[in-house]
């Protein structure tokens, strides 16, 4: 068989096995679902805290219901700039006080530079809310009391 046989060949094979209809796929296609959104309404329980880590603790106040408030332990620059996260949650407003626990591990926590608590909620994607920044004095668990969320700009 000479080589230009064998292509012809070869094309009409190809041509041939296109030419047919497709198959039909013998279970009915399913409906194309997406991925479940993660559920920041029932957090899972931290349990105790671990020897090895640290926490703050506290109440957000003036947190609307169905808010996302996210909030995060910063390492910031002189000019206020973060530059590290240590840790961070994310929680869902109720309408009253809003108890959160943030853990971070202590030895993460820089020996010169200012370590911040900040946060935010938001509605709908539009920010609402903001927490003044809040300065954290040491690598230790601490309770902050409750916090008084303002409005945004």
């Amino acid at each position: 068989m000479t080589v230009r046989s064998l292509a012809l060949l070869c094309c009409l094979g190809l041509l041939a096995a296109c030419a047919g209809e497709p198959p039909t796929p013998a279970v009915p296609a399913s409906p194309v679902t997406k991925p479940a959104a993660p559920d920041i309404r029932d957090p899972e329980p931290l349990g105790p805290l671990p020897a090895y880590q640290r926490e703050l603790s506290g109440q957000l106040l003036s947190i609307p219901r169905g808010a996302e408030v996210e909030l995060a332990m910063l390492v910031v620059d002189d000019r206020g700039r973060p530059q590290q996260l240590l840790a961070n949650t994310t929680l869902a407003g109720t309408g009253q006080p809003l108890p959160f626990r943030l853990r971070f591990n202590p030895e993460a926590f820089p020996q010169q530079g200012h370590v911040e608590l900040r946060g935010r909620a938001s509605q709908s994607g539009q920010l609402i809310l903001h927490l003044p920044p809040r300065q954290i004095g040491g690598p230790a668990t601490q309770a902050l009391g409750t916090l008084e969320m303002t409005k945004a700009p």
